[in-house]
């Protein structure tokens, strides 16, 4: 099994599919055309599902940072001889600079081992096992390099040193001194297509310098922010970017499948999908880290996936990055996954879920961003029949925002977001051509859903907004209350609902969990990173801004050491659980740090 800590792993993205890189130099992940691709490198869940070692033969201290602006990895080993430094890259196509930066991405891992200082002996380890492991591919010498093929896939290792193929892996030992480089190149293409050229080591460190300037583009064409945690803000941003599938626009809602949510349990899902909530979510904190530039090209992507969604019909919550309906889940038995933590997924079955609350997300989305928005009649239509359906449907029961494996219920969240979608529809209502009858239908809705959420949402016994309606159990999705603008900050049931949550729903950290009550499955998790932010972000707009810092100081205090953030927290040992890295958690980051620095401007104006 594999056990590296979670938080050991390093990002790199081509805006295509995403790879991991641990503190050991290994790339224990990577997908190689599509972030849901069957992974060519697969050892995060499994040894014997392959890796890509590069770097020091003997043992090192490690230090890790980005290069400024980018997600081009550096990591710098230290050992008792010498200094090595080793550059690791997913490549963006040449030239291609901001806005576009991601379209026509070649599908290469670039990496680059430099000694600079003393001697350092360095060890290179290719082991592809395709088809999550399944699959054994044969090796074969090329010039330059070697050539990996087994069913539809090939990888060709560039590599101008020489090299041992032995147990269907290739092994380098050798030398360098300060000054001295060794550079390698890993295409994924196609077992069909002609073999690749080699890549030479000139223009690997060309594509690695290329890259880095293509993310710095990206910043400087969209990063705007100015604000208290300027730094983290702009680097979730970066994230969120690299978790986008520049093809098509879809956000996926992290990089991995199957990180326990319960080491050892049954809480393992496949993230690499693009959720309405999450992507509705990522682009407010994108408007807050970046340019919304990305927002029309996901409400296309939206509009063209759920092109069936029908009146009567519910809105699918979840699509492939290309806008595949069909997600059904099925496990993997052959490999053990991370900690022993089984099964190891693929796809995920919340794709047949109702969950109601996503029709609120996405029209907030759309309405905080409609002056980024050149709608279309296809775009008109859809938001009318997304607000229309949250008017017709949200006095039914769902699996909530949380898609819990149980019975449907009357969750507070949905109601609330059905709130949200029937709100911003009329605040909509001019740009999306909405007439008499559909502005009515919504007012109606939206006054029925506030009586419903004051009169059986709320718990006066507990203090608190529940989980469900007429129910008892507690669910962070209440501090959105405050923050979608259902009731003021200031009302007494949003500030007992604050004080509740941050005193009965949090680990002995302080972080908060997602809820408490029963979903279905065996085992319990850990606790939720976005919740955590959104008390932050709760706190702030209250104006308690002093105890929000703190909240959010708490969450942000436990990124890795390049600053990234997976979807959950072992509270008794401060342990990243879940997949990662989590959009979730980046985009909590990105709007908490936002709320506290407005209510700081707030706070100082006022004074």
């Amino acid at each position: 099994m594999s056990s590296t800590p979670i938080a050991h792993h390093a990002l790199l993205s081509d805006c295509h599919a995403a790879a991991l890189v641990d503190r050991d130099g290994t790339v224990t992940w990577w997908c190689g055309d599509r972030f849901d691709s069957p992974s060519v490198f697969g050892g995060l869940l499994d040894e014997e599902a392959g890796h890509f070692r590069l770097g020091p033969a003997t043992e090192a201290t490690v230090e890790r940072r980005y290069r400024d602006g980018t997600l081009v990895l550096v990591s710098e080993f230290r050992t008792e001889s010498g200094v090595l430094e080793v550059a690791d890259a997913l490549v963006m196509a040449e030239g291609v600079r901001g806005h576009r930066m991601g379209l026509d991405s070649p599908h290469v891992l670039a990496r680059r081992a430099r000694c600079i200082e003393g001697s350092v002996d360095l060890e290179m380890e290719f082991v592809p096992r395709f088809e999550y492991g399944l699959t054994v591919p044969l090796l074969s010498p090329v010039d330059d390099g070697v050539l990996a093929r087994g069913g539809a896939v090939c990888l060709r290792l560039s590599t101008d040193r020489d090299y041992e193929i032995e147990d269907r892996r290739v092994v380098q030992r050798f030398r360098l001194d300060a000054g001295e480089s060794a550079e390698y190149a890993v295409e994924h293409c196609s077992a069909w297509n002609d073999v690749p050229e080699a890549w030479s080591p000139e223009r690997i460190l060309h594509c690695l310098d290329d890259t880095a300037e293509a993310w710095i583009s990206w910043g400087d064409s969209h990063q705007r922010y100015e604000g208290e945690y300027a730094d983290l803000v702009g680097h979730s941003g970066r994230v969120l970017q690299g978790l986008t599938y520049r093809p098509t626009g879809a956000m996926v809602a992290a990089a991995t499948t199957s990180l326990p949510e319960d080491v050892g349990g049954e809480r393992n899902w496949d993230y690499r999908y693009a959720w309405v909530r999450d992507a509705s979510f990522t682009l407010d904190a994108l408007w807050v880290a970046a340019c919304p530039d990305e927002a029309e090209t996901f409400l296309d992507f939206l509009t063209r996936a759920a092109s069936s969604l029908e009146p009567g019909r519910d809105l699918q919550i979840v699509f492939g990055v290309g806008g595949e309906r069909d997600l059904t889940e099925r496990e993997l038995p052959w490999l053990s996954g991370w900690g022993d933590s089984r099964p190891v997924r693929v796809g995920n079955g919340a794709w047949t879920q109702r969950q109601l609350d996503v029709y609120g997300e996405f029209l907030d989305a759309v309405h905080g961003l409609r002056e980024q928005f050149e709608f279309d009649d296809h775009h008109r239509a859809f938001l009318r029949l997304l607000a229309d359906t949250a008017a017709s449907k949200w006095q039914e029961p769902d699996h909530g925002m949380w898609e819990v494996r149980a019975e449907p219920d009357h969750h507070l969240t949905s109601k609330l977001m059905c709130w949200v979608a029937v709100d911003r529809a009329l605040r909509l209502a001019d740009d999306i051509d909405a007439t008499d009858e559909h502005r009515d239908r919504w007012s109606k809705a939206r006054d029925e859903l506030e009586q419903a959420i004051l009169e059986r949402g709320w718990n006066e016994g507990r203090q608190t907004f529940a989980r469900t309606f007429d129910g008892d159990d507690l669910d962070a999705g209440a501090l959105l209350v405050p923050i979608v603008g259902f009731l003021p900050a200031d009302d007494e049931r949003v500030l007992a609902t604050i004080d509740t949550i941050a005193t009965e729903l949090v680990d002995e950290r302080g972080l908060v969990y997602r809820y408490r009550g029963a979903d279905g499955l065996e085992g319990e998790e850990g606790s939720f990173l976005l919740c955590t932010f959104w008390l932050a972000e709760a706190l702030a707009v209250a104006g308690r801004v002093d105890d929000a810092r703190d909240v959010f100081e708490r969450a942000a205090g436990l990124v890795n050491d390049v600053a990234l953030l997976s979807e959950e927290i072992d509270g008794p040992t401060g342990d990243h659980l879940g997949n990662t890295p989590q959009a979730f958690s980046h985009v909590g980051l990105v709007n908490a740090a936002w709320a506290i620095t407005r209510a700081t401007r707030e706070a100082e104006g006022a004074g």
